[in-house]
């Protein structure tokens, strides 16, 4: 099944709740959507954080998939928002089998050089190793709720890359960004996320 059938089939779905992730610091459901495998996070299950406006999380899972989709690093599993049992909430697709990582996030591959700048695009403030999802050749990026911060407040086990020059290609993704956020984040995070983006292609390099 293509990506696209798989998208519509997140979207309309019939959903059947298997399990939930124990260890997701929000409620995280297992769920069958359709014919396909998905995360439901529900807004009703998110804790309340301190710097983050209640209720937003389940959007910037959303919006972190758009802008991954805009720059066309392809990095994060689509992800859509509507309604669950439990309320409206995003929808991810899971990403089967996935491999051990051990010490391969340390590497400076192509997939985690695109997640690095994706991280830098939308402030991820919490990108651990249980965040990166190995499958094959591909490297997929998720749980992305504490992003778009107004501050810059960027957390990340990817500091290979600090300090390095974007290439060609990087400076050329960031110039041509073009993605309507509107229906997800504010206008002062929108605001900041277009500062962002001048500012690292002023820099020229990763943070």
């Amino acid at each position: 099944m293509v990506i696209a059938d798989k998208i519509v089939e997140l979207q309309n779905g019939d959903i059947e709740i298997v399990g939930r992730l124990v260890n997701a610091s929000n409620a995280s459901l297992y769920c069958r959507v359709g014919t396909v495998s998905a995360i439901d996070k529900p807004i009703a299950g998110e804790r309340p954080l301190w710097d983050f406006p209640n209720g937003h999380l389940a959007w910037r899972e959303v919006a972190t998939y758009q802008v991954s989709e805009a720059l066309n690093l392809k990095c994060v599993p689509p992800t859509i928002l509507r309604e669950g049992p439990f309320g409206e909430g995003s929808f991810q697709l899971w990403i089967e089998e996935c491999e051990e990582i051990g010490e391969r996030y340390l590497e400076r591959s192509l997939g985690l050089r695109k997640i690095a700048l994706l991280d830098a695009v939308v402030n991820n403030t919490d990108r651990k190793i249980g965040h990166l999802l190995y499958k094959k050749d591909e490297i997929f990026g998720c749980d992305h709720g504490v992003t778009f911060h107004e501050d810059f407040k960027l957390r990340t086990v990817l500091w290979q890359f600090a300090g390095l020059p974007f290439n060609e290609d990087e400076k050329l993704k960031l110039k041509n960004f073009n993605c309507d956020l509107s229906e997800y984040l504010t206008k002062f995070e929108i605001e900041a996320l277009d500062l962002r983006i001048a500012n690292l292609l002023q820099e020229g390099r990763f943070p």
